[in-house]
């Protein structure tokens, strides 16, 4: 998708700089996945303080490493 905004140049030499793209545009692709990474995981910290997620009852540790090491 072509997109035209005005952005400040301090904040394009940055995401340039951190992102470490070849371009701007490899850059701003970069910058955009790591936040929306950033805030999938956010949303995921959110459900999971609000549902806890659970062991069942018959959950062991040694279970779970046979059950690994089979695969």
């Amino acid at each position: 998708m072509k997109v035209t905004a005005l952005i400040p140049d301090e904040l394009v030499n940055d995401v340039k700089h951190f992102a470490g793209g070849k371009n701007l545009t490899e850059s701003l692709v970069i910058a955009l996945e790591e936040w929306l990474s950033l805030k999938k995981i956010h949303s995921l910290n959110d459900q999971i303080s609000k549902q806890p997620l659970q062991f069942s009852k018959d959950f062991s540790a040694a279970k779970a490493r046979e059950v690994n090491r089979k695969r």
